[in-house]
């Protein structure tokens, strides 16, 4: 099957339970996901090896990020640790008439502050055969859109 390198965000997404308000609930559900995870994960249950290049914090909530993305066979050997954030969001699912709400907090998160020098390109490309990203990533940060741009460069991109 064929190496595939997804670049993007992981974030931790807080969900009021069944359709409760934020006003209304006492706590939160959690999920990991994002969507070059997403893509990543996919791409891995159909039997592809699936790379997630990203940075999170040297915390245990990076490391249950990375713990998740492992249990669906995604390598994470490209994810940079570093930085004090992981991107969070909050979702209040909608009810009949009334829309789902989202809220997002991922200003400064580890990836939209991180830096070439975090990541050798040369080698995570090394025998890929295809390479994903979103408009997404290059949208929540200057330094994520050059991050981006610098890879989409690279001579086995």
């Amino acid at each position: 099957m064929a190496k595939i390198v997804t670049l993007g965000e992981i974030m931790l997404r807080l969900s009021t339970p069944g359709q409760k308000r934020f006003v209304q609930s006492e706590k939160f559900d959690i999920v990991y996901g994002g969507g070059e995870a997403n893509v990543a994960v996919s791409l891995a249950q159909f039997g592809h090896d699936a790379y997630f290049v990203t940075k999170l914090p040297k915390h245990e909530i990076g490391q249950a990020a990375i713990y998740e993305l492992s249990k669906y066979q995604v390598h994470t050997d490209y994810i940079a640790r570093g930085g004090d954030r992981i991107g969070i969001y909050f979702l209040e699912t909608g009810a009949s008439m009334r829309a789902s709400k989202v809220i997002y907090d991922r200003a400064h998160s580890a990836i939209a502050e991180a830096d070439q020098k975090d990541f050798d390109f040369d080698h995570i490309f090394k025998d890929t055969d295809w390479f994903h990203f979103s408009g997404i990533t290059p949208a929540i940060s200057k330094k994520a859109a050059e991050l981006t741009k610098i890879a989409k460069r690279s001579p086995r991109a």
